[in-house]
């Protein structure tokens, strides 16, 4: 089986081995566990891999290379106008030799993927949708495109669509999914935390406007203003590191808070089975694995209401549902630390994560292919 990924993810090449963003290519190896070929349509970069990217795992794999496509400025618009056509047939000579079509969603290159599937009713085919599937979410309109266009059961025949979360009046192709972090092996009876002691927070994720971590660090803050005793760390890397830093600094935060740059998995597991408190006011969410992760080991999450997310802490019962906003959300951290039985919060959030192993995924996993 040559199994054909089209994916906007950026790889690179290094010592003839083929590398991604690490959780990316920690679940793509689960799949191709199970298929004879691998061929990957990706954008590649010529640099070297940094600590979140490791390589593919299979014997017989091979790299279609073609370009990015961005709309984010008229000069970037005309580029990617003239790429299209290149791109589609790029895309479209890759399907041919596909014995299943697997697209990474929502992006461009995904994009053009479920546009090209259209063409191959016939062939297997998978997508993973890795953004909010909210049908009520305000979201570009490509991406209402490619949901539109994926759940079409005409148009996209013989296609299985893994998206976050359960949604109602959903196609018959729709599959609820999850992604995994951790297996069974991972799993410890829930560390039992002192919240009467000095409280430990953490952030995972890409410092990008997206995530929020300039709002996650003023909760902090106005948390310590507030006689909460509390550190912060925040693991991950972006454009907006030197301006966090900055902030920190005026603030003269640098005792309580701290930026820890991008770790290894193993090193942020370690963390995690220490903290009190994981901290994600995103804008938008597909299955936010840094909450998965962070539950799994018995961290009490504190997320805003994007995506599946409520369902994901069960409406403030696993962890704690914020409003985008310091004040509010504060008083709601407040208010659950000295009112709810925390321990207890812990284990729920423990026992819910746990159930989602990487076991448990790759044999989900293994009756798609």
């Amino acid at each position: 089986m040559n199994f054909v990924i089209i994916s906007h993810v950026v790889h690179k090449l290094s010592a003839g081995k083929i590398s991604a963003y690490e959780p990316y290519v920690r679940e793509m190896n689960l799949w191709l566990k199970y298929v004879d070929k691998v061929t990957i349509v990706a954008p590649v970069i010529d640099e070297a891999t940094n600590a979140i990217e490791i390589p593919y795992q299979h014997k017989s794999i091979t790299l279609n290379k073609i370009s990015q496509i961005q709309f984010t400025s008229i000069k970037h618009i005309f580029k990617s106008l003239f790429r299209l056509p290149i791109l589609f047939i790029q895309i479209f000579k890759t399907c041919k030799t596909a014995d299943h079509i697997h697209l990474r969603c929502p992006g461009n290159i995904g994009l053009l993927g479920c546009l090209v599937q259209v063409l191959f009713p016939k062939k297997i085919k998978t997508a993973k949708y890795a953004g909010n599937w909210d049908p009520k979410a305000k979201q570009p309109l490509s991406y209402k495109f490619q949901k539109w266009l994926l759940s079409n059961t005409f148009l996209s025949r013989n296609m299985t669509v893994l998206v976050y979360g359960e949604w109602e009046q959903q196609t018959k192709n729709i599959k609820p999914f999850f992604t995994a972090s951790f297996r069974d092996s991972d799993k410890t009876e829930t560390y039992e935390r002192n919240y009467n002691e000095q409280l430990q927070f953490v952030f995972v994720g890409s410092l990008v406007l997206g995530k929020q971590p300039k709002l996650a660090i003023k909760i902090v803050e106005l948390l310590i203003e507030k006689g909460i005793d509390v550190t912060f760390k925040i693991f991950g890397d972006g454009p907006l590191k030197a301006n966090l830093q900055e902030y920190i600094n005026e603030k003269q935060l640098q005792n309580s808070i701290t930026l820890e740059g991008n770790k290894s998995i193993n090193s942020i597991k370690e963390t995690l089975k220490k903290s009190h408190f994981l901290i994600l006011p995103s804008k938008s969410e597909g299955w936010p694995k840094a909450v998965a992760e962070a539950m799994f080991f018995g961290v009490i999450p504190i997320a805003s209401k994007v995506s599946c997310v409520p369902n994901m802490l069960d409406n403030d019962n696993r962890g704690i549902l914020i409003e985008p906003e310091v004040e509010s959300a504060v008083l709601k951290i407040i208010e659950t630390i000295h009112s709810v039985d925390l321990i207890e919060m812990s284990k729920l959030a423990s026992k819910w994560s746990q159930k989602f192993t990487l076991d448990y995924f790759e044999l989900e996993i293994k009756n798609l292919i």
